[in-house]
């Protein structure tokens, strides 16, 4: 393993790490039912702060929606491109490597969101259709973070021209902000969901980076 590899692994542990402390302190800091129908939420006072400050718009909670279909269009291409691959090789070892590295890595995002759908952390600030969801890590938070920052590193080793390469890091970036952005303003969420959600991504993505460039 180089150096940058020893780096990059070392983040992720450091994210990661972060993640967990992170997540055992929501369940025990600052405990108290300011959630609807009296659902617990910890750090109370800071969230409950911000929460009043940003208030609830659902409008902005709707394009976030739909904007994130985005990512999960980008899952299909990348999956597709697999599967192409797949076909015409007609071997499943040999896809690229990167492909199927990002396959995996979709694979252990996608088990964070089953996990975190069965282990309750805390419940939305708002009902949902009148039932409280689950809202701890921020799933669109994970979704924009670890799908497009993957996606960026996938056209950057498979696209040869320069000006569209920048052109769709910046667009990508673009959206993977506003569905951050979009979700900590909209009171869906309670900061504490978007921070973790941000830990979490950023440990896995550079998880992912580690194991791509592994030699």
């Amino acid at each position: 393993m180089n150096r940058e590899n020893k780096k990059n692994l070392w983040i992720s542990i450091g994210f990661l790490a972060a993640f967990v402390l992170w997540t055992v302190m929501v369940k025990i800091v600052d405990v108290r039912p300011i959630g609807p129908e009296d659902s617990q939420v910890g750090f109370a006072a800071v969230n409950g702060f911000f929460h009043n400050l940003t208030g609830v718009h659902f409008t902005i909670y709707d394009i976030t929606d739909l904007v994130g279909l985005l990512p999960f269009g980008l899952v299909g291409v990348f999956g597709l491109l697999g599967l192409t691959q797949w076909i015409r090789r007609k071997s499943l070892l040999k896809v690229d490597r990167s492909i199927l590295v990002l396959g995996g890595f979709y694979a252990v995002v996608l088990a964070a969101f089953v996990f975190f759908e069965v282990v309750v952390i805390n419940y939305r600030p708002v009902l949902i259709e009148g039932e409280l969801e689950a809202s701890y890590p921020s799933s669109h938070t994970m979704l924009a973070m670890c799908v497009i920052p993957t996606a960026i590193m996938q056209f950057n080793g498979r696209i040869q021209n320069a000006l569209l390469r920048r052109s769709l890091a910046v667009l990508l970036t673009a959206v993977m902000l506003l569905l951050v952005i979009g979700r900590l303003v909209s009171g869906v969420h309670w900061l504490t969901d978007i921070i973790g959600g941000g830990l979490l991504s950023t440990g896995l993505v550079m998880l992912y980076r580690t194991v791509n460039h592994w030699k």
